[in-house]
């Protein structure tokens, strides 16, 4: 409450100062249990996990969700989908290309519990769902006790965590983003991380004001002025209105800036469109990369998913990935494949349901969460804040993800990942803050019987597995696939199940 409320600053990320951050394990709610397998998850949550029932008062009408005996069940309403998630996706797909694996990566602003996105999944579309820790109590949180992908996030002042260009679809179901506000700074931050041919919906206000004005409790001439404002914007951006019909419209970000009927008079001057770590948003509009012919797709053409995961993406095609090639790219692949079955070998658990909610935390070019794709589970790609900027081409690959400093908390809840994989994490961030700090951050949104996964050197791991060891983990060093004499070793730790009261658990230090 210290921070200032306008434009939602007091919702966006703020750290705590070094001497007053915790040094200290979460606890697990008294009962905790471990989260239904994928496909009952996406309806049904224990209560004992998220002990928060407002939201099944506050939105009974709209069907988000229903308390029944110690579970919470999710029939798929929305705010704008009251007959269901399923039903609103086919009205998208009439005019959205959602079933040939051309839109693969959606996001989605102010997503509430993220039906949305859960009932996406089965159509092969991953969505990154985003919310505010709001009135409406831990939303971000029933959507990854769902299994759904999501984060704490807000549009605010400071840029989404996300590159330019990284989705083909995203959506504002009622999101109550004032989409006109700050002379249309939201809208050019969601074209930014928009792809050239990607799709922008909307469904709430100002959309079919003429049936809701009263109930919205507003002026047909306020909200027809909003909507005319909208339509000005979307066409600055270079976007084309496809479709308005009922509560939805749609509008398609052309493929290039060659066919836009008027050029942006404000062309963000900043060279790097991503970015964006505790950057403030502008408004601006961020450029189309150049194209030499009306056809062509700026930032090039993407290949439709599945064969788009592994096929070359195109900044790394055009060179824009620092010291990566078409060759080495490929390299990378097959050396994630074979470590991947080396996991699976090691813990029999991964590439199964039990670990849905993946986490993989210095993703490079996202080879790890390639190798694990499936529809048991899906992969948060998250590259550090100083690392290489590979994270546009994981997007480009199809898969999703986001930018990170470890020295400061993650934009989760408690325990929403079953398994965690830290790649070098701690090589990278050696000198850079507390070992400590990374690894109580790493326990805190890993699940009570969840795994990680290390892969680095044998002097960190060793520093690693002494801290580890009185974290209530049960950890086990191994050599690398290659043989002992590899320097870069594997440690396996599976945190155990305890809970804050005196009850059960799989720990012997009560």
């Amino acid at each position: 409450m210290t921070f200032p409320r306008e434009n939602m600053i007091y919702r966006e990320r703020h750290c705590p100062p070094e001497e007053e951050k915790l040094h200290c394990l979460i606890p697990a709610p008294k009962g905790y249990m471990t989260p239904f397998p994928w496909p009952k998850g996406r309806d049904y949550v224990h209560y004992a996990n998220v002990p928060h029932k407002s939201l099944t008062v506050e939105k009974a009408v709209q069907n988000w969700v229903q308390f029944q005996g110690n579970v919470f069940k999710f029939p798929g309403g929305g705010t704008m989908f009251p007959h269901g998630a399923d039903a609103y996706i086919d009205e998208l797909a009439s005019v959205i290309p959602i079933k040939d694996g051309t839109v693969r990566t959606a996001l989605d602003t102010g997503c509430g519990v993220a039906s949305w996105g859960a009932y996406l999944l089965k159509r092969n579309v991953l969505a990154m769902s985003f919310a505010p820790r709001d009135n409406h109590e831990a939303q971000v949180q029933f959507a990854l006790e769902r299994g759904v992908p999501a984060i704490i996030g807000v549009l605010g002042t400071i840029r989404l965590p996300f590159p330019s260009r990284a989705f083909d679809m995203a959506q504002c179901s009622r999101c109550l983003i004032p989409w006109t506000a700050n002379d249309g700074m939201y809208l050019m931050e969601v074209d930014r991380v928009l792809r050239p041919g990607g799709y922008w919906i909307l469904s709430g206000p100002p959309i079919n004001w003429k049936t809701y004005y009263q109930t919205w409790k507003r002026s047909k001439e306020d909200l027809q002025a909003e909507q005319r404002n909208i339509e000005e914007l979307a066409e600055s951006l270079c976007w084309e209105k496809k479709y308005e019909k009922g509560d939805i419209a749609i509008w398609r970000k052309k493929v290039s800036d060659k066919a836009c009927k008027r050029k942006p008079a404000n062309i963000c001057k900043s060279r790097d469109a991503d970015d964006v770590w505790y950057k403030e948003m502008d408004t601006c509009v961020t450029p189309f990369p150049e194209v030499s012919s009306k056809k062509e797709v700026a930032g090039g053409e993407l290949k439709k998913f599945p064969a788009r995961l592994f096929s070359v993406p195109p900044r790394i095609a055009d060179g824009y990935v620092e010291g990566v090639t078409a060759e080495s790219y490929q390299e990378d692949n097959k050396i994630w494949k074979k470590h991947v079955n080396a996991y699976k070998r090691i813990n029999k658990l991964v590439g199964t349901t039990r670990y849905r909610n993946v986490m993989d935390m210095n993703a490079g070019l996202g080879g790890f969460a390639a190798a694990l794709e499936s529809p048991k589970s899906w992969v948060m790609n998250v590259v550090p804040t100083i690392a290489k900027n590979t994270l546009g081409a994981i997007y480009e690959r199809g898969l999703i993800g986001i930018y990170h400093d470890w020295c400061e908390g993650f934009s989760t809840y408690p325990r929403t990942y079953d398994l965690i994989h830290a790649n070098g994490v701690f090589s990278l961030y050696e000198n850079k803050c507390n070992l400590e700090d990374i690894l109580l951050e790493m326990d805190r949104i890993l699940r009570p019987e969840g795994a990680v996964i290390f892969r680095d050197e044998v002097d960190v791991m060793n520093r690693v597995r002494k801290i580890a060891g009185g974290m209530r983990w049960e950890t086990k060093m191994m050599d690398h696939e290659d043989g002992p004499l590899v320097p870069e070793k594997i440690l396996v730790a599976v945190k155990q199940y305890w809970v804050g009261s005196t009850g059960n658990s799989t720990s012997s230090d009560e």
